[in-house]
């Protein structure tokens, strides 16, 4: 029995489909993990103004205290 040939035309269309098919599925699993990331960062920046109003800017302490209680003095 005779082998039968592919011929070079036929090979090149399906290196050209398959290579098709690839840039199309890379792309799109580009363009999902880009949203994913972009999801991602938007909640980050969502907690981090949340936790940033939570926060009080300063605290003002005063450490001098009004009277004399509560301090301890050894007399010798």
């Amino acid at each position: 029995m005779a082998r039968e040939k592919t011929s070079p035309g036929l090979k090149i269309l399906w290196l050209w489909a398959i290579g098709t098919a690839a840039i199309l599925v890379t792309n799109v699993v580009r363009t999902r993990i880009r949203d994913m990331e972009q999801i991602m960062n938007a909640q980050q920046q969502q907690q981090q103004q949340q936790q940033e109003s939570a926060v009080p800017d300063s605290v003002i302490v005063d450490t001098r205290p009004e009277s004399n209680e509560g301090i301890v003095r050894e007399v010798k």
